[in-house]
């Protein structure tokens, strides 16, 4: 009798060892989506903002990432998103102006707010034309809430990328 329960528990422990995590499940059932404004343009010496449209209204449990676009990697050639908030200093450490965004079921709102502005003007490489990354992540339903340990690093656009699936070699322009 003793060797029948040490073969049953020699099986168990190998059927229950070779089951494991290996974080590289993919989520067939989750649907994540970029979409990109371009031509996007801030006051130069005051507080502004620009709301941008989505086609469609997203679900109330959704998350919304910003990404703008810094400019391509001079080795790589790859673009460059930096993650907003963003914030840039005076030479002396102090806040000069930051990137903003909040969002609503309908839109985000992506702002500048900073200090000083009528003074020192924002310079029109970091205000005129500017191009955004809208990245809408689906929300934690309530029930899979253990899938936090396998969350991207949201401040890497390529990781968010990857890590949702998303195509994002041919991007919707929302305006």
């Amino acid at each position: 009798m003793k060797k029948i329960l040490t073969l049953f528990a020699v099986v168990g422990l190998m059927a229950f060892s070779s089951c494991s995590d290996d974080g590289n499940d993919i989520d067939n059932d989750t649907i994540a989506y970029v979409f990109e404004a371009n031509g996007v343009s801030f006051s130069s010496n005051s507080n502004s903002e620009n709301y941008i449209d989505f086609d469609s209204r997203i679900y109330s449990g959704d998350v919304i990432l910003v990404y703008r676009y810094a400019g391509a990697d001079p080795d790589t050639g790859r673009d460059i998103w930096a993650p907003i908030p963003e914030s840039h200093y005076y030479n002396d450490g102090t806040l000069y102006f930051t990137y903003k965004f909040d969002f609503t079921q309908d839109n985000v709102r992506i702002f500048i707010e900073g200090f000083d502005l009528d003074i020192n003007p924002i310079p029109s490489n970091l205000r005129a034309n500017q191009t955004f990354r809208i990245v809408i992540v689906p929300g934690d339903d309530g029930i899979n809430t253990n899938k936090s340990a396998n969350k991207p690093d949201y401040s890497d656009y390529n990781a968010v990328i990857k890590k949702y699936n998303i195509d994002d070699s041919n991007v919707k322009k929302l305006n």
